[in-house]
This record gives C-alpha cells, sequence and structure tokens, in this order.
C-alpha cells in the first residue's frame, strides 16, 4: 500500500535528499508543477516579482535540480525608496525568497536542461533520454535449406 502512495514520482518528492547549501529555515518552497511528457519533464514554480538574474537553476551530483530565488539586495533592504517619516501599518509579503531541490529521474538529459522566466512563472525543461528505436517486427521466410 505504501508503494501505492510513495512511489515514482512522489518518492522523489518526499524522500529527496537532504540539500546542505540552501538554509532551509528562511527559505520558503515555491509553488511547483510538475508535467511528465513524452519527450521531457516540465517544472513549473510561481516566482512572482523576481526577474531572470534573481533566480538561480542548477543541477548537482546525483541529478538533483535545485531552484533558488531571492531579491536584488535594494529590494531585500526595502527602505531605500521611502521618503522620511513613512510608517509601516502592515507587512505580510515579506522576502519572496524560496528554494526548491528535486531529485530528477534516472532517463533525463542533465546536458539539455533549459530554464526560462516570463510573467512570473519559472518554467524548467528536462529532457529524457532518446530510447533507441525498437526494430519493427518482420516476417521471415523459413527455407528447408540454409
Amino acid at each position: 500500500m505504501s508503494d501505492f502512495f510513495f512511489g515514482s514520482p512522489f518518492r522523489r518528492l518526499f524522500h529527496a535528499r537532504p540539500f546542505h547549501a540552501v538554509d532551509w529555515s528562511s527559505a520558503a518552497a515555491a509553488a511547483m508543477d510538475w508535467v511528465e511528457t513524452p519527450s521531457s519533464h516540465v517544472l513549473r514554480v510561481n516566482v512572482p516579482g523576481l526577474g531572470k538574474d534573481d533566480v538561480k537553476v542548477q543541477v548537482d551530483e546525483g541529478k538533483v535540480l535545485t531552484i533558488r530565488g531571492a531579491p536584488p539586495a535594494a529590494k531585500e533592504k526595502g527602505k531605500e525608496d521611502e521618503e522620511e517619516g513613512t510608517v509601516w501599518h502592515v507587512a505580510e509579503r515579506g522576502k519572496p525568497e524560496f528554494a526548491r531541490a528535486v531529485a530528477l529521474p534516472e532517463n533525463v538529459r542533465v546536458d539539455g536542461i533549459r530554464a526560462g522566466l516570463e510573467n512570473g512563472v519559472l518554467t524548467v525543461v528536462v529532457p529524457k533520454e532518446v530510447a533507441p528505436a525498437r526494430p519493427k517486427p518482420r516476417s521471415i521466410a523459413v527455407s528447408s535449406k540454409l
């Protein structure tokens, strides 16, 4: 029964190896969709308010895809462009800092990974290895002599 809930691909999400380079206590997990097509795995991550220079995507040893995002230093401080005497009444948005690590399946081409950012959504395309074509079945004539 546990294989039903924690089998592939959910195993990779729940049982990914710990990632020590990210301070998980201060980084939130960004909302992510993971879709598998016949030719690739497509990951879409919400990154509102961040530009392409604010997001880092990398593959570490063991095929762990890591996505990190943080606002630029000026936005992080948030106080430089306020006029004197400004009073904050509510501050709920906080820092849009996040980190996400996903263990990739075995059948992917790490050298072909592409990433793009548009309208607050980071799309990462991880192509699959091209499987060798199966030979088509054919009839073989049987003769009495070779």
